[in-house]
């Protein structure tokens, strides 16, 4: 048996990432207390940054690793980039602190249950849950390999690692713990659930197919002959679990109970780049394992696309709360990439890609402008009635925010609409005119949606209790300046990041 040869330049991005986290566990584990924050702090941000660096010097790179199972081409290395740099402002939030020195949105012991003696005391001594930041670094690295796996197993395996972080992560919120730890429960059982799906879908296809390759996979449905029955079950059971992970209708019911009850942070880091991650995966399964069953798939991803929009449009509308308003968004966000992954061809992978970009700067940045209003008490002030007039009182924050909004709702010279503007272009040159009424439909309600909140915060009401502006850090303002910046700048000159998703070309096999 010959051992397989393992191509570590082509790894060194992962490489990195996995690194970092592991020397934060190590740094958990033997450092002193005082001195962790500071230390997890630098090291996830350089190791981001070096992995950052490491895509960069790769870029253009294409072939396999380890036997096939990473895949290096075009696409991984955008998406991985996009998610690097996702990260890089996730941990500038979950960085972010008050003046008193404790962590503005992280419980002090997660350990303790709430309300408790134990609680009180934690807090009152300023502890810090330090452990978040190897914990966002395993997820960044299981994201950065789900999009270039090679084969399923190793696809299965990446799932999982920047899945079970997340569910732990959803529970450690500051405030209103007893909703956090309700919302870490049901995504980890819904998520177990979906996880189950994808697996058995895995065994199924491995079972028609004989491997779990994904060019071996492709090249025996197209070539054996016969009942394609136990494939098509498999790819319905594998698009069920990759579904569940971007939010789409019918699996969408943990999104807005997720969203509301984690840590904001961490809310942002979810909502930005597993998007990226999934759809990534997606398109690399659907167009490298399964073109041949196009005729298949692409009508019922077409269906759940045209619900997921117009679904997740309608139900904003109700909101109350900013983050399950938001969450109900991210919703009608994934029908919008779901439209460039139905499309197809060169144009609607670039679409798709750019789409993600795009969307994922946009949405880290309204979700750190979400955890800066605070209420009288202290805590985030979520209840989209308590932020009137707030323009009036905070017309920097709420002029950032509406942008974040507006681009969004799909808004001329925002990022949002140039977005919207090439998946549904891809998705006619398609010949996919339904999907693209709908969305145009679905962009008509989230637009009214967004500019009801805009409209609110400029308005003159006085809400029944005053909201202010936390002072946020040197970190979370870059954050906020970056995802700012990218919303005009790839809305008024979007030339060179699509030509980038462009030349990132086609899927390796």
């Amino acid at each position: 048996m010959t051992p397989p040869s393992i191509e570590y330049s082509q790894l060194s991005p992962m490489l990195i990432v996995f690194g970092a986290a592991v020397a934060g566990v190590l740094v958990e584990a033997l450092a002193p207390r005082t001195s962790r924050y500071p230390v997890q702090r630098a090291l996830s941000l350089t190791g981001l940054a070096g992995a950052l660096l490491a895509v960069i010097v790769m870029w253009g790179t294409a072939g396999s690793a380890v036997a096939g199972a990473v895949i290096s081409d075009g696409p991984a290395s955008f998406l991985q980039a996009v998610i690097l740099v996702v990260g890089l402002a996730a941990i500038a939030l979950v960085a972010e602190r008050d003046h008193d020195g404790r962590s503005s949105a992280f419980t002090p012991q997660a350990s303790t249950v709430p309300g408790s003696v134990a609680e009180k005391i934690a807090t009152k001594a300023a502890l810090a849950q330090t452990e978040v930041f190897p914990l966002t670094m395993f997820a960044i690295g299981g994201m950065m390999l789900f999009p270039a796996a090679g084969d399923f197993l190793t696809m299965f395996i990446a799932l999982e690692v920047f899945s079970l972080p997340l569910y732990l992560m959803c529970g450690l919120a500051r405030r209103r713990r007893l909703l956090s730890q309700e919302a870490s429960l049901k995504y980890f059982l819904l998520g177990a659930f979906s996880s189950a799906f994808f697996l058995y879908g895995i065994a199924l296809l491995y079972g028609y197919a004989g491997t779990m390759n994904l060019t071996g996979i492709q090249q025996a449905i197209s070539t054996k002959p016969g009942d394609t029955t136990l494939a098509l079950v498999g790819t319905a059971l594998v698009t069920v679990g990759l579904l569940f992970k971007v939010g789409a209708v019918p699996f969408h019911s943990w999104v807005p109970d997720v969203y509301q009850g984690a840590p904001t942070p961490i809310t942002g880091f979810m909502a930005a780049a597993t998007k990226i991650a999934a759809f990534g995966a997606m398109l690399r399964i659907f167009y490298v394992a399964l073109p041949a069953l196009n005729h298949d798939w692409r009508p019922v991803l077409s269906v759940v696309a045209m619900a997921t929009m117009i679904g997740g449009a309608v139900l904003a509308v109700a909101q109350t709360d900013m983050k399950r308003l938001l969450g109900y968004s991210a919703v009608a966000q994934a029908g919008f990439v779901l439209t460039g992954v139905v499309a197809g061809g060169s144009a609607g992978i670039a679409a798709t890609l750019f789409y993600l970009a795009t969307y994922a700067f946009t949405t880290l940045g309204t979700f750190a402008v979400v955890s800066l209003v605070r209420g009288p008490g202290g805590g985030e002030e979520t209840e989209i009635a308590h932020w009137a007039g707030l323009g009036r009182r905070h017309p920097l924050t709420a002029m950032v925010f509406a942008l974040f909004l507006l681009a969004l709702a799909g808004i001329p010279l925002t990022s949002g609409f140039i977005g919207k503007f090439a998946v549904f272009a891809a998705a006619a040159h398609g010949g996919q005119m339904v999907l693209v009424l709908a969305g145009v439909i679905a962009s008509a309600v989230t637009a009214f949606v967004y500019t009801r909140v805009v409209v609110l915060m400029y308005s003159r009401e006085t809400p029944a209790q005053s909201t202010v502006v936390h002072t946020p850090s040197r970190l979370t303002r870059v954050a906020i300046v970056a995802g700012g910046a990218a919303t005009v700048v790839f809305g008024t000159l979007p030339a060179p990041l699509l030509e980038l998703a462009h030349r990132a070309g086609g899927f390796v096999g």
